[in-house]
């Protein structure tokens, strides 16, 4: 059964539609998505939604999202936590304890595809915006809710990701072996629930176009770090075994690793014998990889105190960079320890064009490249990450000025 309203952007007047900067390229141009989640793991699904042709409308409350206020660093007086996560948005505010605000963000829900939030369990209930009020009024709609640790027994839980880092044990097995747990760099769990909850939402819109029913995906942060473990967290689950910090080292794999050379370290990986070998040749040491301790994986797991000083007393004859130069022409795996700078910078020497600018003139704002590329239907990069409340009027003026039946046609502002 296809959805009553597939017209609704086709028939949305042109005029609209360049003034909201909406491409025909993009694979889910003609999509609506109510934005109604703040920080990080929603933001960040909506944005990658956004990059790819959805309309979405981010949806703040009067004091606006709390990254606006996650500085330093900044561009000019703008967080770049906030403009890291927002482009391809629009931004109007609601404030949802007042009727007139709630019945246009009522409005909105009714007209979207998509509608993500990430408050507590059960936190938009009593302003009638929870799935269950959203389906009544939009029977087709895809309704997202990301949490800390779902809607059951962890609720109540405050989902914040270092929490989750902690009470995951991803922390356990980040750090030294003889020094404290440490958390990751990057809010990982956060990244990596947006990017479930948009597999998610893609999934659903599937189900939907052939069966036009709509439905509630929930992602959660301790879900998706369990998920995201792989390895450590199968190595309790399958095997009984409890994962330790192990410094940069790996569990299972030998050298996988940041090793010496005569003047910093360089990361050297061998994922299996051949490589082991070609590392071996390379390094002028080929007796090495005859071994018989070292000779497999398992081996060179068992024998990595043994190994490590022969690898260590090859490579102190040269830079990291000429290793790196010579070990890449030899076909083994490795890379120096950059900065985020020199990562950036490595990214645009080898063509990947890492960064784009959304936006013109004053208003232009370096961002991150959407890290998906398409052959036919490219990522769009049209709107900067909006100021608070940018779109009020325009927003407000479409959502007053259009009819709220659920066979309406439903064009972005």
């Amino acid at each position: 059964m296809a959805d009553p309203r597939d017209s609704r952007t086709s028939n949305a007047p042109a005029a609209d539609r360049a003034r909201a900067g909406v491409g025909s390229s993009g694979p889910l141009t003609g999509l609506l998505v109510a934005d109604f989640s703040r920080i990080l793991a929603g933001p960040y699904a909506t944005m990658l939604l956004g990059d790819l042709g959805a309309d979405v409308v981010k949806v703040e409350s009067p004091g606006g999202d709390d990254t606006r206020t996650w500085l330093p660093p900044t561009r000019g007086d703008v967080a770049t936590y906030y403009l890291a996560i927002n482009r391809n948005k629009r931004s109007v505010t609601l404030d949802f304890a007042d009727p007139e605000d709630r019945a246009l963000a009522h409005e909105l829900a009714a007209r979207a595809d998509v509608v993500i939030e990430n408050f507590r369990p059960g936190g938009l209930r009593k302003f009638g915006l929870d799935y269950a009020s959203v389906a009544e009024r939009n029977p087709s709609v895809v309704y997202a809710s990301i949490s800390g640790f779902g809607s059951g027994g962890g609720a109540s839980l405050p989902g914040y990701d270092l929490i989750v880092q902690a009470m995951s044990g991803l922390m356990s097995l980040t750090g030294d072996p003889d020094g404290p747990p440490y958390r990751a760099g990057i809010s990982v769990f956060d990244v990596m629930s947006g990017m479930q909850a948009t597999i998610g939402i893609l999934a659903a819109l599937q189900h939907r176009a052939r069966s036009g029913e709509g439905q509630q995906v929930e992602v959660n942060l301790l879900s998706t770090a369990l998920s995201g473990m792989v390895n450590q967290s199968s190595a309790w689950v399958a095997g009984g075994d409890v994962p330790n910090r192990m410094g940069n080292a790996h569990p299972s794999l030998f050298p996988y690793e940041p090793l010496p050379t005569s003047d910093g370290d360089l990361i050297i990986t061998a994922g299996n014998d051949g490589q082991f070998r070609r590392l071996c040749d390379a390094l002028g040491i080929p007796d090495v990889a005859d071994d018989p301790r070292f000779e497999h994986n398992q081996d060179r797991n068992t024998h990595r105190e043994a190994l490590r000083p022969l690898l260590v007393a090859a490579l102190a004859r040269r830079t990291r960079a000429e290793w790196f130069r010579a070990l890449t022409d030899a076909g083994v795996a490795c890379g120096p320890i950059n900065t985020v700078e020199e990562g950036v910078r490595f990214a645009t020497e080898i063509g990947l064009d890492p960064v784009v600018t959304v936006g013109e003139g004053d208003q232009a704002v370096p961002t991150v490249r959407n890290p998906i590329t398409f052959s036919a239907t490219p990522a769009r990069y049209v709107l900067p990450p909006p100021g608070l409340a940018e779109h009020d009027a325009e927003i407000r003026a479409w959502l007053t000025g259009q009819p709220t039946t659920a066979t309406a046609t439903r064009g972005a502002p």
